[in-house]
Parts: structure tokens; C-alpha cells; sequence
């Protein structure tokens, strides 16, 4: 008979579930489920402002959305729920919590419900990028070796400068706080009662690696005494991906429809769910997440020194391998703001006339282009830089808009952006040791846009393979479960033959074109031109604007 497992992928926006076959990785099913408070950047569910640069979630949204999408995808896949082996969970990250004793939200009650601090910190709250750049100079000083392995910059999207953030600013929430834990492992302990830990988190969010574990009190102290009893109040319980956190309760049973003792896998950031799901458990492939954002994932045999790399780890992601990961802030979420903010009503009236959407109108537009055409390049910035600069004061940037520009040569302008900043990163990477020989694209837009996948071929000059699966993570999170389950349930043992097994590639290809690769070659040269000035100190613009920005919103 056959055995299924679950992935639950709690992105950005929303919370997917997917059920697949044990050993043929094929996919019964899959639903989502937007946040009904989707991301909070201007106020509190009670009307509290936020300052800028905050982006808060709320956690019963994550309970919620998970009872919905599991009971239907089980409907949906016409399977028996104790026919399901294993689940297994992926969480954008680091997205922060602070709860209390029992493990339940500091926001959900009373005294903190109207103070942002004690809500769900998204990993795109940037708010805290002062205390990032402070902690940056400290490390420095003291020649910490984490910083290397974090590509020598501390981002705002990492826990440390957060809980720096709420100790100087809110430190009743940083006291009454029993715990930090990643919203990953907070869901996982609702659902199977353990208190167990992922050590994937917490070693690309956390600096904690398996020989020093977090890093030192001295250094902690160095940055701010305050900060030196912190790691007490970090999860020491930490366990590889594949390894099972605990069992469906009873709680757990009655949110997920699942039955009471199905294995659960450790919690593993989203974008690094994506690996497993794309077959790669071995070197020199680059795995390619697109979503709300882009994460650049690879193996290697070795320990590098790679500036401007969001994070490395060994074991991070596959046992035996040091797994390096970079990244984009910006990636879809750059696309939907074009479209929710700047798509004059004629295109929208033309998209409803033909049944499509804006993006598939856009798109169709933009594919009539030659590279160049326009007269256009952008940087990649709108929410920030990850890799290679590090910096999310950084912004975007247009150049060459006249009045005879269309909608259509922006939008291709904007994705031309992205490709030329995943550009950056793979040559980054190659300049500091770590060879790529294959790239492996997975996410929606990988499946749905052949433009832009041919566009990313173009830049990189470097043949594209596309992962089959349009919900990477969530089929990742899935053959965790597997392996998390055992082969005793049916599962699987180690994560390398359930990658094998379950992960694979679709049959389309996309080949770099060589005229556009010569054309983005010249476009490529103007990219770096433009990135260098604004990103390494040419012209700090963009940080004075938005100081100028921050002081003026706070003023009104």
C-alpha cells in the first residue's frame, strides 16, 4: 500500500501544503492559504503605528491557515490521513517570536497585545539595521570567526541585532520573554508538544555551528552587557534536518488532520527546502530559488571565505557538505509592486478584456523586446541588498526613463535587474572557491514565466534546468517528513537517498541565446558600474534619502 507524506511551506504571504508519494516524490495535491494579516508595515490588528522599516506578522494567522490548508489538501488527495507517514515544515526566516513559559505568544496577551515588539518579526523587518551595523563593528574588532561564515557583514535579517533591537528599545518584552524561538520551530511545538529545535535556523540565523555553538558571552558582552545572558534565552536543543522533532498530539491532530503519532521533521528554512526537492545532494550545484525573494543555495567540499554570502554551514543543509547561501531581497515581491503601483488603468482594462493577468500582459509585451531596446537598467534594491552588499539602506534605481517609455520596458527592466544581480552572486562565489557547474532553478515564477527564465539564461550565459515541482519547499519540507518518518514507517533513512528518490527536474530546458548573451554582457558591465557606485560608498545617496525618509515620516 502505498505512503504519502506532507509539507507545510509557510511563506511570505501565505502557508501552502503539499502531499506526495514516498518514493516517487509524485504530487496528489496542493492548497494555499493567504495570511489574513497578511504583513503588518504601518500598523498593529489594534491600530498601533509602526515606525518604518517594520514588518511584523501575527502568529494565530500560522495555526489558522495551517488547519485550513491541511484538512483540504487531505480532501484533495483522497487519501486515508494514517496512510500519512511523516510531515515535515519550512518557515520563512529568521522570523522571530517571543514567547513566554508555555511556549505562548508574548503579542496574544493582554499587556503586550499593543506593543510591536513582542509581534512576530518578519525576516524583512529591517528596523534593526543600526544594531547590525554595530554588531558588524564589534565582530571586527575582536576578529570573531562566525563573521566569516556570514560573508563578513551581520544583516537586519538575522536574530541577533533583533533581540539588541528589543533590549534597547522595549525591555520589558526582552524580560518577560522566556524564549526566542524561529516561528518554525514555535508551530512544530504547538503540534507535537516537544521543545525541540532545528539547527538549520539557528545556524544560518543565529551564527550557531555544531564545535562552538553560539557565539561567545564575551563577545555577546563586548556588543552590549545586556546581551550576555542571551543564548539562555535561545532553544539548546537542536537537531540536523531529517531528524524528527516529535509526534502529532493531540493538538496537533485536531489543527492538522493528521493522526496522533505521525512523525514530524525539524523545521528547515524555506528557501533551503528547495534543495532536496531539486534532486542536489552533492557539489557545484547551484539551486535557484525565485519568490517573494531570491536564495542562491550550493555544496561544496570545503570551508570558503566568500564575502558579501548571506551564510555557510557545515552539515547546514545536507550531512557532509558545507552549504553556502546567498540571496535577493527582491525578487517577486519587486514584480508586484510594478503592478499594484504603477500599471496605468488601460492595461489593466486590457488584461480583464483578455482574460489574463497584468504580469501575463506585461509579460506578452515585454517578450517583443530586444535586450537593450529600451534604453533601460535598474538595480535590484526595493527591498534592500542581501548579497553581495549586505545592506537594506541600499534602494532601487531606474536609468534611461524618457517619455516615450512603456510599462512593458520597465517591467522587463525589473526582471533584467534581478538576473543581473543573481549574476553578482554566482560570480562571487566562483571568485572565492566555490565552483557551480550546474544551475537548477525552482519556484512559481521559474514554471510560469519563460520569458524571464530565458532572460536569467541570457544574463548568466549558463544553461538553465527547472526543478519539476512549482512548490520546491513545500515538496522539500515533504521528503523531510519521509526521512523523519524512517524507513521502519515506510520512509527513508538519510536525506541523500530521499532526495534521489523524490526530488527530480522537468524536462524543459532554457539555453543561453548567444546575440542576447553578447548584448547583456555590455547591459551587465553598466549593472556593475551603477551597483559599485551606489552599494560601496561612491555615492551614499540612497542612505541619506531614506534617513531624510525615516526622520520626515516620524516627524509627521
Amino acid at each position: 500500500m502505498a505512503k504519502y507524506t506532507v509539507g507545510v511551506d509557510f511563506g511570505t504571504l501565505a502557508v501552502r501544503a503539499l502531499i506526495a508519494e514516498v518514493g516517487t516524490g509524485r504530487e496528489l495535491a496542493c492548497v494555499s492559504r493567504d495570511y489574513p494579516h497578511a504583513v503588518m508595515t504601518s500598523s498593529l490588528p489594534d491600530g498601533t503605528p509602526l515606525r518604518p522599516d517594520w514588518a511584523l506578522q501575527h502568529p494565530q494567522d500560522y495555526v489558522d491557515c495551517l488547519h485550513e490548508v491541511m484538512y483540504e489538501v487531505i480532501c484533495q488527495a483522497g487519501v486515508d490521513a494514517k496512510d500519512i507517514i511523516g510531515m515535515g515544515v519550512d518557515f520563512t526566516s529568521s522570523t522571530t517570536l517571543a514567547v513566554d513559559e508555555k511556549g505562548a505568544p508574548l503579542c496574544l496577551t493582554p499587556a503586550f497585545a499593543s506593543n510591536p515588539y513582542a509581534w512576530v518579526m518578519l525576516w524583512k523587518h529591517h528596523a534593526a539595521q543600526e544594531y547590525a551595523n554595530r554588531m558588524t563593528q564589534v565582530a571586527n574588532q575582536r576578529g570573531e570567526n562566525f563573521l566569516a561564515r556570514c560573508g563578513g557583514r551581520i544583516s537586519s535579517e538575522l536574530m541577533l541585532p533583533r533581540l539588541w533591537q528589543i533590549i534597547e528599545e522595549a525591555p520589558e518584552v526582552y524580560e518577560a520573554a522566556d524564549r526566542f524561538v524561529e516561528a518554525g520551530d514555535w508551530i512544530i511545538q504547538q503540534i507535537t508538544g516537544t521543545r525541540a529545535c532545528s539547527a538549520n535556523p539557528a545556524s544560518y540565523k543565529l551564527f550557531w555551528n555544531e564545535h562552538d555553538g553560539y557565539p561567545s558571552k564575551a563577545f555577546l558582552s563586548a556588543v552590549d552587557q545586556r546581551l550576555a545572558g542571551v543564548t539562555e534565552k535561545l532553544s539548546h536543543e537542536l537537531l540536523p534536518l531529517g531528524a524528527k522533532a516529535g509526534e502529532i498530539n493531540a493538538f496537533g491532530a485536531e489543527v492538522t488532520g493528521l493522526a496522533m503519532g505521525t512523525a514530524v521533521s525539524v523545521t528547515c528554512v524555506d528557501a533551503h527546502a528547495g534543495l532536496p526537492a531539486a534532486g542536489v545532494a552533492e557539489a557545484g550545484k547551484l539551486v535557484l530559488i525565485l519568490g517573494t525573494s531570491g536564495a542562491h543555495l550550493v555544496l561544496d567540499g570545503n570551508e570558503h571565505e566568500v564575502p558579501g554570502l548571506l551564510n555557510m554551514a557545515e552539515n547546514g543543509m545536507i550531512p557532509g557538505w558545507y552549504a553556502y547561501e546567498a540571496g535577493q531581497s527582491c525578487c517577486g515581491d519587486h514584480f508586484k509592486w510594478f503592478v499594484d503601483h504603477c500599471v496605468p488603468a488601460d492595461y489593466v482594462h486590457e488584461a480583464e478584456e483578455k482574460g489574463v493577468s497584468v504580469h501575463a500582459l506585461l509579460t506578452k509585451k515585454a517578450q517583443k523586446l530586444c535586450p537593450g531596446e529600451s534604453g533601460l537598467i535598474a538595480l535590484d534594491w526595493w527591498n534592500g541588498n542581501r548579497s553581495v552588499l549586505m545592506d537594506a539602506d541600499l534602494s532601487g534605481l531606474i536609468a534611461g526613463l524618457s517619455l516615450q517609455t512603456k510599462p512593458e520596458e520597465i517591467y522587463r527592466a525589473l526582471i533584467e535587474a534581478t538576473a543581473y544581480g543573481t549574476r553578482v552572486i554566482v560570480e562571487n562565489f566562483e571568485a572565492h572557491g566555490v565552483a557551480i557547474h550546474e544551475v537548477r532553478v525552482c519556484g512559481g515564477i521559474a514554471k510560469k514565466n519563460a520569458m524571464l527564465m530565458q532572460i536569467y539564461a541570457d544574463v548568466l550565459g549558463r544553461r538553465l534546468e527547472v526543478v519539476r515541482s512549482n512548490e520546491a519547499p513545500a515538496l522539500g519540507s515533504a521528503i523531510f517528513g519521509a526521512v523523519a518518518a524512517g524507513s521502519a514507517r515506510g520512509g527513508y533513512d538519510d536525506i541523500v537517498t530521499a532526495s534521489n528518490e523524490m526530488g527530480a527536474l522537468d524536462e524543459k530546458i532554457y539555453e543561453p541565446v548567444a546575440e542576447n548573451a553578447g548584448i547583456y554582457d555590455e547591459l551587465y558591465a553598466e549593472y556593475l558600474k551603477l551597483h559599485d557606485w551606489f552599494g560601496r560608498g561612491g555615492n551614499d545617496v540612497m542612505h541619506r534619502l531614506k534617513e531624510i525618509s525615516r526622520r520626515q515620516k516620524e516627524f509627521r
